[in-house]
């Protein structure tokens, strides 16, 4: 029996504390959790203040609204789903944020193009998707999207995780909570 996931999400720190997102409860996807969004957020304190940001697999734009929320200073947000670009561009309109920009666009072909390196990167895509996720870091490394000091944030199931795919790369945090495995790493790239 598949769990069902809460489908009201809100900002829970920052300058949109206490604000809430656009429900989802129509689409089928995984909004990262309260607990989890806390202790991402506790370990990207000391970093994310005026920071590019890129959400890999957006979704609902939780982690790229609370990401300007705590002050980063620009996210690229990237979306397969048009129904959900559509919807996070409502939110995004509603907070009145202009440091989001929001692709319509699968993953993995916006990032064949040579790129600008990010400091934070987000990678949350479907749990079940161990393709997917492999290919998106295979990208990454190869078309200039990280620098030095990039860091990293994986969010998968603990079901699927494979650590070859992050080799190169220092966990700088790791926690299980419940069935997820949530992941930083520094990029240690060029």
């Amino acid at each position: 029996m598949k769990k069902k996931y809460k489908k009201e999400i809100r900002i829970i720190s920052g300058l949109f504390r206490g604000r809430k997102l656009h429900s989802v409860k129509n689409f089928n996807i995984r909004p990262t959790g309260d607990r989890v969004k806390e202790t991402l957020f506790n370990w990207l304190s000391p970093y994310i203040k005026n920071k590019r940001c890129l959400d890999c697999f957006s979704g609902s734009g939780n982690l790229s609204i609370e990401s300007i929320s705590r002050l980063a200073y620009q996210v690229t947000a990237l979306e397969i789903n048009k129904k959900l670009v559509n919807l996070l561009k409502k939110t995004i309109n509603s907070f009145l944020i202009n440091s989001i920009s929001v692709f319509h666009t699968e993953t993995t072909r916006w990032l064949k193009k040579k790129g600008e390196p990010f400091d934070i990167i987000f990678l949350d895509p479907p749990f079940h998707d161990l393709k997917l996720l492999k290919k998106t870091i295979k990208l990454l490394k190869k078309n200039n999207w990280l620098h030095k000091k990039s860091i990293i944030y994986i969010e998968q199931s603990i079901n699927f995780i494979e650590k070859e795919i992050y080799k190169k790369w220092t966990i700088i945090k790791k926690k299980k909570i419940g069935k997820i495995l949530c992941l930083l790493f520094i990029s240690n790239t060029k």
